[in-house]
């Protein structure tokens, strides 16, 4: 809602003295080249730089937008920079606690407004995904007629939680997570701003790097986390915040993970030999010393992948489709929830029975190519569907399977130098026991000798 003498009394004090605010509330940026990340939402003429009033003349105004991404990445951010760069009349609405009579009567205000005085007013709604299909329908007619510019803003696909006469009237801009390097440089500011830290403390490297793997790409987290082990150490008397006080702090030690080092490397190995090994628990630690460390999800998704075909293959044929959904819906929720994604994937590979039959089995039949062993596709096998193959020999004599009462047909396959080689040794593991007997009747009916 539109702010009353209160509220508005208290925001001024708030400006003339900030300390009594939150860290995160003081280093909001004030202008949007003060914006940490989001440099693809920023560019001259941007959506966002036509609602601040930035080459927003003409007969194209300004259009709505949702602004879709993950918490702490600067969604209220941007809409706090709106309202304080825009001349437009700014009204701020929460959809945890806006309901439908609040959403009329921002938009009678916002008629009044434009016609009583030429004043223009962006509302700024939270959590938009909160608000039920009747609730978003009593926006409609306010951001078709341009009664309001709407600033909406989702932690949720919009695609699923946004009605769709809502998003058509709308520009959807997608938020990325913040670099490590966002993070950090905005720490850096906190640390010397005259509205943040004003240089009481300093953060070495070790501490730094921790508490960037806190923040896992959240500014209002790593923001949040700054300032208690601030006041941790100068409660301590000292004037640097070490490692020590920050674990205390936000009580989650430093796990000895470099994500481009060695750890990096030996934990993913360890993660990956475990599951091999078929031992849950470790995997699980592996797992959680990875995710705990900041490690990238996508990672740790394609190394299930790898695992799921090197060391389980077709002793359990769901283990590949199992991580491959694990590597998608990785992609699409990101941390934390990711974490959950992960565990259940990994539990499901560790215990599945285990077949490196199919690692194997190509690898025996590249090694065999690499040394030369090829030789010219049989005859009948070739292709035969263009004019003048059947001159040249081309199919003759090829015989159709499906043609047959049992569906195989005995000819030869494999050119002459490779006609009696097996690459495929299957296990009595788990489903690849069906694959072994069906290994076994088909060579049998192909008349082939195991070499």
């Amino acid at each position: 809602m539109e702010p009353d003498l209160f509220t508005a009394a208290a925001e001024e004090r708030q400006e003339k003295d900030p300390t009594g605010s939150p860290l995160a509330v003081r280093m909001r940026p004030r202008t949007l080249d003060e914006v940490v990340g989001q440099q693809h939402l920023l560019k001259p003429g941007s959506p966002l730089r036509r609602l601040v009033g930035e080459g927003a003349s003409g007969p194209a105004g300004p259009s709505s937008v949702i602004l879709w991404g993950p918490p702490g990445t600067g969604k209220t951010t941007l809409a706090y920079v709106v309202s304080k760069a825009t001349n437009k009349r700014f009204v701020e609405l929460s959809a945890i606690t806006a309901g439908v009579k609040e959403v009329r009567a921002v938009i009678d205000g916002a008629r009044r407004a434009v016609g009583g005085y030429g004043k223009e007013t962006v509302l700024f709604l939270d959590e938009i995904h909160r608000f039920s299909k009747a609730q978003q329908d009593s926006l409609l007619p306010a951001v078709e007629n341009r009664w309001v510019t709407l600033i909406a803003a989702t932690t949720e696909n919009p695609y699923f939680s946004v009605i769709s006469p809502l998003l058509s009237r709308s520009l959807l801009l997608t938020l990325e997570p913040l670099t490590d390097d966002d993070v950090r440089g905005l720490l850096r500011r906190a640390l010397t701003d005259d509205r943040g830290l004003k240089g009481a403390v300093s953060l070495p490297e070790d501490t730094e790097a921790h508490l960037l793997r806190i923040a896992g790409g959240d500014a209002r987290r790593a923001l949040t986390a700054l300032e208690a082990a601030a006041g941790a150490a100068l409660d301590k008397g000292e004037s640097e915040i070490g490692l020590t006080t920050l674990e205390e702090t936000v009580d989650r030690a430093a796990v000895k993970y470099d994500r481009d080092g060695d750890q990096h490397y030996d934990v993913a190995s360890a993660l990956i030999k475990s599951i091999r090994g078929s031992d849950v628990d470790a995997a699980l630690h592996y797992l959680a010393r990875m995710i705990e460390a900041g490690e990238d999800p996508r990672f740790i998704a394609r190394r299930l992948m790898i695992s799921a075909s090197e060391d389980i293959g077709l002793a359990d044929p769901n283990a590949l489709p199992i991580a491959v959904a694990a590597a998608q819906a990785v992609a699409m929720i990101g941390f934390p929830e990711a974490a959950l994604t992960l565990s259940h994937a990994t539990i499901a590979l560790a215990l599945a029975p285990k077949s490196n039959a199919a690692t194997t089995a190509i690898g025996a039949a590249l090694e065999d190519v690499r040394k030369g062993l090829a030789g010219p596709v049989p005859p009948h096998l070739r292709d035969s569907h263009y004019k003048g193959a059947g001159k040249l020999g081309h199919g003759e004599g090829y015989v159709y399977p499906h043609d047959l009462p049992e569906g195989i047909a005995a000819q030869q396959y494999a050119p002459d130098a490779l006609k009696e080689r097996t690459y495929y040794t299957p296990t009595r593991h788990g489903a690849e026991a069906r694959y072994a007997d069906a290994v076994e009747w088909t060579r049998n009916h192909l008349g082939r000798k195991r070499s």
